[in-house]
């Protein structure tokens, strides 16, 4: 199937509501179809699916609900710009305000930002921005 691209699996909650039904038994069959695989959530993660909720409602809350996607390419450059942006740039509580790129260093020395002029970058054409100091 074109639109699950290089996925070799297609993880889903193992809720026996979700694996009965018409429509689930079709769209089993059309991921089969396509070379790939179904599997269920790992039985020693109960966290699993929680994260994988977490990101999704992150992504709705922060860039679906914002934006009118008109085709798979577009979805595929807003995403992956969106996930540069929250790995590189976007502070995160969990790591103490540092990036995900950033959590396995020490944090920065403060810098009084009265002293130095503030670049703005825009991400995704405005929807959010990156600040920098100006060199």
């Amino acid at each position: 199937m074109r639109y699950f691209g290089s996925l070799a699996f297609l993880p889903r909650q193992n809720s026996t509501q979700q694996l009965c039904g018409p429509v689930h038994r079709l769209f089993r069959c059309r991921i089969h179809r396509g070379g790939h695989q179904d599997r269920g959530q790992p039985a020693a993660a109960p966290r699993a699916n929680a994260i994988c909720e977490r990101m999704i409602s992150t992504l709705r809350r922060e860039l679906l609900d914002r934006l009118l996607i008109i085709n798979e390419h577009h979805l595929r450059w807003v995403l992956t710009e969106y996930l540069r942006h929250y790995n590189t740039a976007r502070p995160h509580r969990a790591f103490g305000q540092l990036t995900p790129a950033r959590a396995a260093t020490r944090p920065p020395e403060p810098v009084n930002l009265a002293e130095h002029p503030i670049y703005r970058k825009q991400v995704l054409g405005g929807l959010t921005h990156e600040y920098y100091i100006a060199a």
